[in-house]
């Protein structure tokens, strides 16, 4: 059988990009997010390029709702063999004057979800050989006054902090699964990607294929923990 990825937080951009990558390595593909629509396009696009996809709608956030979906994965795809978590919220973006439960949302899909599907796949990345753990991080988790700046500017406070706490949560999977033989890493992102929603920019942000690329380089070489594009 086949291995497989599970794309969690699918749209177009990294994780479509993502899931180009392993599945031209002849992995198959779980495309997970909220809106059916959009995962039965990117399966079609998927299939046209001779890719076994199948499209998983979740409200990612919901962590009975992502306990479920690996339950449906496994049965349907077989065992999962690497989680991509590129799931985000964008509330909360002033927390001055937000309602604080939003940052509870931005958390719950950003780094509460992201737990709730790690353990909910350790069964099956326990036994796969080659497992592997991948996390598209970002720039906003970094301490520096230009990037603090730019996250206040941006009305993205809710996410600069769940993606703070997102790369803590990187290190620590990476240091307590290493020894069960799962590599877990992730693509720090430093840049404006074309095709997401903070492509502001024209056109001229970086490729998704390049930040696709890296993910394979780490999956291939599982090491290190955290690489950054541009570098």
């Amino acid at each position: 059988m086949a291995s497989t990825i599970v794309v969690c937080g699918y749209g177009p951009g990294i994780s479509a990009a993502v899931a180009n990558k392993f599945g031209s390595h002849g992995f198959q593909v779980a495309l997970v997010a909220r809106s059916r629509d959009k995962l039965e396009k990117g399966v079609e696009e998927l299939r046209a390029r001779g890719v076994h996809a199948q499209a998983f709608p979740c409200d990612l956030g919901d962590l009975d709702a992502v306990k479920q979906l690996f339950i449906q994965i496994s049965a349907e795809l077989g065992p999962v063999t690497v989680l991509h978590w590129n799931a985000y919220a964008g509330l909360a973006g002033d927390l001055t004057t937000c309602d604080p439960a939003e940052l509870r949302t931005v958390f719950d899909v950003g780094v509460t979800g992201s737990v709730a599907a790690v353990q909910a796949a350790l069964p099956d990345l326990r036994d796969q050989p080659n497992a592997a753990i991948l996390i598209t991080g970002g720039g906003f988790a970094y301490y520096d006054t230009q990037v603090d700046s730019r996250i206040v500017r941006w009305n993205a406070m809710g996410l600069g902090v769940a993606k703070a706490a997102q790369h803590k949560l990187t290190h620590l999977l990476h240091h307590k699964l290493k020894s069960q033989g799962i590599y877990v890493g992730s693509v720090m992102v430093l840049s404006l990607v074309k095709g997401t929603a903070f492509d502001t920019s024209g056109g001229q942000g970086l490729e998704p294929s390049a930040v696709a690329d890296r993910f394979w380089q780490l999956y291939e070489a599982r090491s290190p923990v955290t690489v950054t594009i541009p570098s």
